[in-house]
């Protein structure tokens, strides 16, 4: 999914135009989000040693 279209944080589920993000964008880089980007929906998590998926029942699948 393409972060030019991200209105809702993908950590948090806050609005990405009102407050600082900054320490959830740290979060992000070590875990997989838990809120859709698009719809901020909670998504399905999966996490296994080696990577790991989250789905949006909307927006689909965003993996590692």
């Amino acid at each position: 999914m393409s972060e030019t279209l991200a209105t809702y944080c993908g950590h948090c589920g806050g609005v990405r135009a009102e407050g600082d993000h900054a320490r959830c964008a740290e979060r992000l880089s070590m875990e997989p989000p838990r809120y859709c980007v698009h719809c901020r929906r909670r998504m399905k998590v999966q996490v296994t040693p080696r990577h790991w998926t989250a789905s949006c029942v909307e927006h689909g699948t965003v993996t590692l």
